[in-house]
């Protein structure tokens, strides 16, 4: 009688003659070796864009925001369009940190190191644009609620900019929590390798002195699930906080229930799609494709369909219902977008964000790099300019056309935000360098139930047989025989 079974999954580590050994020689190899030509060719572009941007920060605390391209009509403009995507990006390192732990997603061990340290470095960036559009930086402790002499001087507790510092100020401790705890049995095998008294001295602090007994681990597994309890309900607030900025005002185009989820599943998109554009680059460039597989690559682009249909569903909403409402504001609001001036920003906003990733209903195109990788690019251009659109286009036309101005930026605008694109990837470069990108424990923990080389030698053992592996799906023995391991 014959019966049917499930495919058996990809294997999440591939490459032949895997080992515990060889898994720790990879992944630490990046930092106990001197990097790449192309690691040099990107450090000095990165931190050539972070200085840039460092001289134009200063220059608008010098000069004052007058330098910006802000006008009587239109007084949120790049600023608030980078801290809303920044914030956004930072977004797929809680999820994939949090959620898909607590889930048990095996497929997050190769992406989640760098993930999260991916989101500790975007709030960085985008915690600048709320204290330099102050325009007075040194003012920024007013910001924060905490007792105080002076008087009856409180914070505005109905204010949204203030949940955005909570919010904000909440995501950064807990994801560098998450991030630093994962780190500390990595730095301790670091360690251990050193060959210096003075490398081994700065990992064995690094590691606050973890030798790997039953214990530690124990209560890291504990602190690990307790963190991502904490960190799951913010992978839902932080961006319904940001999208409160606009969803509690009364101009038309923001004054709407819709902005918290879709800004959650707009901020899941584009923190996936960074993911994948900085992944793609460092499993090439560091040589880990043994460990950040096409599978993980397609299990992203699975999400990224998901969540940018979400955002497609919200634009299309967005219309109708400020058709069906008859109010005639929120009707124009909505038609200036697709229409107006800056209707060439709605069209890439669209043509980036819902009709391209469509494409990824095709598994040759979900698997397929290259264009993966392109897409990812797209996605994030499409993001950047959905805030563009909302922010400025809602601003720029108001109730009296005598005062209707055309934005354009400045070269301190422009600076800003190359300068914050740098800043990031110095970040993640310095990181590439000195920490293991990915999580070496965690690759272990699932090396002998999602590998390739695993599975082979189960079976061999199994078998009682010498096996010879001729692909992913099939084993050949010595004996001539070809078992296809779909059934084991």
């Amino acid at each position: 009688m014959s019966h049917y079974e499930s495919p058996i999954r990809e294997p999440l580590i591939q490459g032949e003659n895997i080992t515990y050994t060889k898994i720790t020689d990879d992944i630490v190899a990046t930092t106990e070796k001197a990097p790449p030509l192309s690691w040099w060719i990107g450090f000095g572009i990165s931190a050539a864009f972070a200085l840039l941007g460092v001289v134009a920060i200063l220059w608008t605390i010098w000069q004052g925001i007058g330098t910006w391209g802000l006008n009587k009509t239109v007084n949120w403009a790049w600023d608030i369009t980078n801290f809303v995507w920044w914030v956004g990006i930072g977004h797929a390192g809680t999820l994939i940190s949090a959620v898909l732990l607590l889930f048990r997603q095996k497929w997050r061990t190769g992406i989640n190191r760098a993930a999260e340290a991916m989101t500790i470095f975007a709030v960085i960036c985008a915690g600048l644009f709320p204290l330099i559009h102050m325009g007075r930086l040194w003012m920024g402790f007013f910001i924060f609620p905490y007792p105080n002499t002076r008087g009856p001087l409180w914070v505005n507790f109905n204010s949204p900019l203030l949940w955005d510092v909570f919010a904000i100020s909440t995501y950064l401790t807990v994801s560098l929590l998450f991030w630093y705890s994962g780190l500390m049995p990595d730095f301790a095998t670091i360690r251990d390798r050193a060959k210096g008294k003075v490398r081994k001295a700065i990992y064995n602090a690094l590691s606050f002195g973890w030798t790997g007994t039953a214990r530690q681990w124990q209560r890291f597994e504990s602190l690990s699930l307790i963190l991502a309890g904490l960190a799951t309900p913010l992978v839902l607030s932080v961006h319904t906080i940001v999208s409160f900025d606009f969803a509690t005002s009364v101009i038309p185009g923001w004054h709407t229930t819709i902005f918290p989820p879709y800004f959650v599943a707009g901020a899941i998109f584009s923190g996936f799609a960074m993911v994948e554009t900085l992944m793609i680059i460092t499993r090439k460039v560091l040589k880990l494709e043994n460990y950040i597989t096409v599978g993980h690559i397609e299990s992203m682009n699975k999400i990224i369909v998901l969540t940018g249909s979400i955002v497609g569903v919200a634009y299309i909403t967005e219309l109708v219902i400020a058709w069906y409402s008859g109010y005639l504001y929120e009707q124009y609001a909505f038609a200036n977008r697709a229409t107006g001036e800056y209707w060439w920003a709605y069209a890439i906003m669209m043509g980036c964000n819902v009709i391209t990733p469509q494409l990824y209903w095709i598994k040759k195109f979900r698997r397929n790099i290259v264009l993966t990788f392109v897409l990812s690019i797209f996605v994030n251009i499409g993001m950047w300019f959905e805030r563009f659109v909302i922010i400025v286009t809602s601003l720029h036309n108001d109730f009296l056309p005598s005062s209707w101005l055309y934005f354009l930026p400045t070269w301190v605008d422009v600076a800003i935000y190359l300068g914050t694109l740098g800043i990031f990837m110095t970040l993640f470069l310095l990181f590439a360098r000195a920490f293991p990108v990915i999580a070496i424990a965690e690759v272990k923990s699932i090396f002998s139930v999602s590998s390739g080389e695993a599975r082979r030698r189960e079976l061999a053992k199994d078998k009682g047989l010498e096996a010879s592996y001729e692909g992913s799906f099939g084993t050949q023995y010595a004996d001539g025989k070809v078992t296809d391991t779909n059934n084991i």
